[in-house]
Parts: C-alpha cells; sequence; structure tokens
C-alpha cells in the first residue's frame, strides 16, 4: 500500500525507500533527496492506512529512520505531495465538538499533560526567559534570545502601555512576557495560568528579580474576575477549543475597561476550519484546536468586541521551531537518559512537523488587536514604528577625541 502510495503521489523530491530486508525503491526526482528506511511492511501498512497518526507514531515506535537528508526534509517532501485528509463531511461538525470540549476541568487535565510535564526540558530548548511561543525575527541571523525580546517589544507596542495600566497576562505561561512588562513598562501585571510547574517557576523568577509589580495566579480565564486596562495572551487561543471562543471574547469583554485594548496571538490556520493533526492531538496537545481567521473574527463580532488590527506573522514560527529542535538535540542524550528515547523521538517529530507545517503547509500567526470603542487604538500603524525610526535618524555622538599635549 505505501509502495503505491509512494509512487502516486510524489512527483517533488526524491526519496529513496529501504526496508530491514533489503529491498529498495526510489520515488519522485529533484530536490530534497532524502533516505528513508523502514524495519519492516507492516510499518509501511501502520503508515498507509492512517498516516495523519501513523507516521508520528511508527517514528516514536523506532519503526523507521531517516538514513540520508534530515527529518524535516522527508517530513518537507511527504508534506508537498500529500495534503492532510479531513474525516467525511458529516461527521467533522461532531469530531470537533469532542475533540475541542475544554471546559474548565478538561483544560486543567490538558495543561498539566504538557507543560507539567518537565521544567528541564524546557529550560534546555527554550530561550534563557522561558518564551514558549513564535519568536519575532526582524533580520536574519539573530539569535533566540534577540528574537523573543523583538516579539515582546512588538506586542508591548500594540498594546499601547501607559505608566499605571493593569494588564492581565492570560495563558501566562512560564511567566515570560509578564516579566518582560513589568521590567520594561511602569504597569502593574497579573499573570494567570492552568499549569502547576509554570505557576510555581513564574513566582520564583519574579520573587528572585524583585519585581513587586508583577503576581501570578493558578486560575481559568472563565474564573477570573477584575477590570484591566490592558489584556494580552500570548500562544493560549489554541488550547480554547471552538466551542468556547465566543466565551472566550466574552469574558474579555467583561474584563477589560471601556477605553482598553488587548491582543491575542495565536497560532492559526489559513485554510478553512478543521479537526486537529490526531498525533498531535494524542501526544503533543490534547484539546488543542488551530483555530481558522474566520473562526476568531466571528467570535469577536458575536461577543460585541471591535477587531482594530489583524497582522498574519510567516514563517517566523518555522525559524522559532527550528532553532528549538536544534538546541533539543544538542541536549538528546541527557534527555534520552532522564525520559526515555520513545520521548525524544516524539519530541524531535514533534518539533520538525511543526516546522514543516508553517514552512510550506497552512499553519501562520495571528496577532489580532481588540478593543470595546474608538479612539483607544490610532487609527494608523504608525504609532508601531515611530519610535524604532527615531531611534535610527537621530544624530549621532561622535566621541571626543584625545590629544596629547606637549609639555
Amino acid at each position: 500500500m505505501l509502495l503505491k502510495l509512494l509512487e502516486q503521489g510524489v512527483k517533488e523530491g526524491t526519496i529513496d525507500l529501504s526496508y530491514g530486508d533489503g529491498r529498495r525503491y526510489r520515488f519522485g526526482y529533484g530536490a530534497p533527496r532524502v533516505a528513508w528506511h523502514l524495519r519492516n511492511r507492516r510499518t509501511g501498512e501502520r503508515i498507509a492506512r492512517n498516516h495523519l497518526l501513523q507516521l508520528g507514531q511508527t517514528y516514536m515506535d523506532g519503526d523507521w529512520h531517516v538514513t540520508g537528508g534530515s527529518l524535516q526534509e522527508l517530513l518537507f517532501v511527504l508534506r508537498r505531495n500529500f495534503s492532510d485528509q479531513s474525516p467525511p463531511r458529516l461527521l467533522a461538525p461532531a469530531l470537533k465538538l469532542l475533540q475541542q470540549w475544554n471546559n474548565a476541568a478538561t483544560s486543567a487535565r490538558n495543561v498539566s499533560r504538557h507543560y507539567d510535564l518537565d521544567r528541564q526540558l524546557f529550560e534546555l530548548f527554550l530561550d534563557r526567559d522561558m518564551h514558549y511561543s513564535c519568536a519575532y525575527f526582524e533580520q536574519e541571523g539573530v539569535s533566540l534570545e534577540e528574537a523573543q525580546q523583538a516579539k515582546c517589544r512588538h506586542i508591548a507596542r500594540k498594546l499601547l502601555l501607559r505608566p499605571g495600566d493593569r494588564v492581565l497576562d492570560i495563558g501566562c505561561g512560564w511567566g515570560s512576557f509578564a516579566r518582560y512588562l513589568a521590567q520594561h513598562h511602569e504597569v502593574d501585571v497579573t499573570g494567570i495560568t492552568l499549569s502547576r510547574e509554570q505557576l510555581q517557576y513564574a513566582r520564583s523568577r519574579a520573587r528572585n528579580q524583585g519585581l513587586g509589580n508583577l503576581r501570578f495566579e493558578l486560575k481559568d480565564y472563565r474564573e477570573h474576575r477584575g477590570q484591566y486596562d490592558r489584556i494580552v495572551s500570548i500562544g493560549m487561543f489554541e488550547h480554547v477549543g471552538r466551542p468556547f471562543h465566543r466565551a472566550f471574547f466574552q469574558q474579555l469583554r467583561h474584563l477589560l475597561k471601556p477605553d482598553g485594548v488587548a491582543l491575542i496571538h495565536t497560532i492559526g490556520r489559513s485554510t478553512p476550519p478543521g479537526p486537529t493533526n490526531p498525533w498531535i492531538r494524542r501526544h503533543i496537545f490534547p484539546g488543542g484546536a488551530i483555530p481558522a481567521l474566520s473562526e476568531m473574527a466571528a467570535a469577536a463580532e458575536q461577543s460585541g468586541v471591535m477587531q482594530t488590527d489583524i497582522e498574519v506573522l510567516r514563517l517566523h514560527y518555522a525559524h522559532t521551531l527550528r532553532a528549538w529542535y536544534d538546541r533539543f538535540n544538542l541536549h538528546r542524550a541527557d534527555i534520552a537518559e532522564r525520559l526515555g528515547e520513545s520521548f525524544c523521538r516524539m519530541w524531535e517529530f514533534y518539533l520538525a512537523a511543526c516546522e514543516v507545517s508553517f514552512r510550506c503547509a497552512d499553519l501562520l500567526v495571528y496577532q489580532q488587536q481588540l478593543a470595546l470603542q474608538h479612539g483607544s487604538v490610532p487609527v494608523t500603524r504608525d504609532y508601531l514604528y515611530e519610535r524604532r525610526q527615531r531611534a535610527e535618524t537621530a544624530p549621532r555622538r561622535e566621541r571626543p577625541t584625545r590629544r596629547l599635549l606637549a609639555g
């Protein structure tokens, strides 16, 4: 079955396929060229019958390896030639509801399965400040640390912060962006998370840095109360679930002051709404749901929240994931010793597959800016770049020259 699929489907790129019994085949033409070794025919049958689940599952099980080229290149060739197959149209809505039913209790369990996994793991492959979301690469060749700081600056400008503002960070993660705001802006920040591991880490970092204007709480967004001048959510909306999109925006409206500004930074899809990849849902992000822009816009409209700006970040997450993948592999032996080889192969596949999806498929990042009334946000985007332009055009001060005086 797999041989037939590859023969009919691979048109761009070359796959040199080999089996453990010595059989060899070639499919496609041109670059990239990769060598794919499968342990036996049974592995190929599993992949052919359900590639969306079994391609990752069999890699986790050690049933296949890339012996020439890289894992990303193999996945690139497969993704370029084979698009994801959606479930039958009549079943799709029901499947989405079941897979994305993230009420408060389910959300807490889902978050714990991923983010409470192993803090040391995240410390090994993330940047120094533990940003676990898409960075912003203003220029080629910048480090992951620089790109994450650029992301913080970009979002902070969109929030139009004022001294004394009360800011809520929904799904604050390891507290990275909340710490950035507390350090660089005269604002009071509250971060909420469902991960106990993240809560402990975020509180410890804030305490060690003496950030008295920063606090963290273990709380679901639906249960939080208060009034805030600014609300931000980075990398959390993917975990809300389609049935709760409207509830999320309604809660955001209740928490935001009349002249407030909010920003949602989320992975999104450029294609119509669809279910989550079954392997990702089973092993990485249970309950995860990548929204289409149409879903986000509809939920905001139904909740009485005004969309003031939408920016699409393309390829930035691909660069971020490659940096994470490289850092992960620098420490692979240590991670395998602690968490096992199967876990390492799971995490490798997760990072590589996501990178390829951002590089050549339908994944991207949306930054959706929101307000409740006109006047909260300027009518042009000039404010995002004025400070940078002033810094770039400011006259440089010449260093005073030293002269050796005689006598």
